[in-house]
């Protein structure tokens, strides 16, 4: 084939003219460099190559790392884990092999990438999200994919995200909110996590996490300082009160003093606010992740220490404890008051108006489980995980269903994190109104509060802060 045969089969000339005509019209200093940019976008990208590998999580275990290649670029994509997963949440696949990091090896999860969903996607366009997740979900044939791994199915979703945002040149969180019909994205309430208990310490605290929420703030680089700050005040609290000792931080990078009684924890936390000087700005909300504790009917609050089975409370007692807190402390939220499965006592709670109500273990993103919640009025917020769901289409969908109900939305990460700041962008896109990514400590949990800085700087003028509206 000669030059000018090629040149044709191509319309490269065609080509190459506009794009000249191009750096004409635009003045260019650098025409070479103009024209070659131009040319590039000339081209529609499809996805060429996935390249998955196992890494590790913040915990040390593994987890999936996906490189996605288009013609335009590589786009890396890393999925969190959690410790709880219920029997209506999407199934990690792990290899089970206990001679290899204690079986929670993931190279079946990353061989399923590398093999199935590889060749499968490959010169898919990757701005057709819902295409591109459908074809994952149809390879799977499995109601909660667990044939190829959620963690193998996520780790896709989020790359290919970021490569449809960097093939129609708009950042990550608008193209989120181009995808779920969003207008205005919005800079959420950070939800930082300042004590730790339950399952993410080692402390004798029943409830998981005491979290603070600058609602007052003005924006979100204001919240985060706000945030930091108690946060600090907080260890030094904590130091006076209990010793040095008690600041050590769990999973999530809350302390985890050890202190078993609720009003105690809640004590400390209500004076660091007030060292911070923010008492009408900041409010608190509790996870007290109850079903980690629920014994039968009853809830044992000494769980985690020597008492043990010595200190039951009836659903009943609980209800009392929460009117109580609520009218003592600036409580907004408690997020599983109950254990998963007692509906009527969360729909009970829910009724008293005390506080949001968030369901996490009760709904496990699930779409048929917040279905319910929404006609029983079992709750009034979605605590949303991606790596429940499975797919960005699914996460649009199930944030949508819940509001439609009119319901808050907490954007939450995982006690297994990655330094992926993926959330961060979903947040914002989706105008969740919140997001919990634990204490403002560790590099995986920061990247996601500092993303949110970048965020609102490249918004400027035009970046809101939820606020006040945090439930909207």
């Amino acid at each position: 084939m000669s030059v000018q045969e090629y040149l044709d089969k191509h319309m490269l000339s065609r080509k190459l003219e506009d794009a000249v005509n191009a750096a004409v019209r635009a003045k260019t200093s650098d025409p070479v460099l103009f024209i070659s940019n131009h040319m590039r976008k000339s081209v529609q990208s499809v996805i060429t190559k996935i390249k998955a590998r196992q890494i590790l999580d913040s915990r040390g275990i593994p987890t999936v790392e996906v490189d996605l290649h288009t013609n335009k670029g590589v786009f890396r994509a890393s999925v969190p884990s959690g410790n709880s997963s219920g029997m209506y949440e999407a199934v990690e696949l792990r290899d089970g092999d206990k001679g290899v990091y204690l079986g929670n090896g993931v190279s079946k999860a990353v061989k399923n990438i590398n093999d199935k969903i590889s060749e499968a996607l490959i010169g898919m366009d990757p701005t057709l999200q819902s295409q591109i997740d459908q074809a994952m979900i149809d390879l799977d044939k499995t109601e909660k994919k667990g044939e190829l791994g959620v963690n193998a199915i996520l780790a896709v979703s989020i790359a290919a995200c970021k490569a449809g945002a960097a093939e129609k040149e708009v950042p990550l969180y608008k193209h989120i909110a181009d995808m779920s019909g969003k207008t205005t994205p919005t800079l959420p309430v950070p939800a930082f996590t300042v004590i730790s208990g339950g399952k993410h310490a080692g402390s004798t605290l029943a409830i998981q996490e005491i979290m603070i929420l600058p609602i007052g703030a003005s924006k979100f680089e204001e919240a985060l300082r706000m945030g930091t700050e108690t946060y600090h005040h907080l260890k030094a609290v904590i130091t006076e009160k209990t010793g040095a000792h008690n600041c050590n931080v769990g999973e999530d990078g809350g302390y985890a003093p050890n202190i078993s009684s609720f009003k105690e924890a809640l004590d400390l936390v209500k004076e660091a606010i007030g060292r911070s000087g923010y008492n009408e700005k900041i409010k608190i909300a509790l996870d007290v992740s109850a079903t980690n504790f629920c014994i039968g009917k009853r809830y044992d609050l000494d769980f985690q220490s020597q008492k043990a089975g010595q200190n039951f409370k009836t659903a009943e007692d609980m209800i009392e404890l929460y009117k109580e807190l609520c009218s003592e402390y600036p409580i907004v939220s408690i997020e599983d008051p109950f254990d998963k499965e007692d509906w009527e006592h969360i729909k009970h709670v829910s009724s008293l108006g005390i506080c949001q109500v968030v369901g996490d273990d009760l709904l496990m993103s699930n779409a048929k489980r917040i279905e319910r919640a929404i006609t029983e009025s079992a709750c009034n917020a979605l605590l949303l995980k991606v790596n429940q769901v499975g797919t960005v289409t699914e996460v649009i969908e199930v944030v949508k269903q819940a509001k439609e109900a009119h319901w808050g939305v907490v954007t939450s990460h995982r006690c297994g994190e990655t330094v992926d700041s993926f959330i961060a962008d979903l947040s914002v896109g989706l105008a969740s109104g919140v997001i919990k990514a634990g204490a403002p400590c560790r590099g995986e949990r920061l990247e996601k509060y500092n993303q949110l800085l970048r965020i609102e700087e490249e918004l400027g003028d035009q970046a809101v802060y939820a606020g006040d509206d945090w439930r909207q």
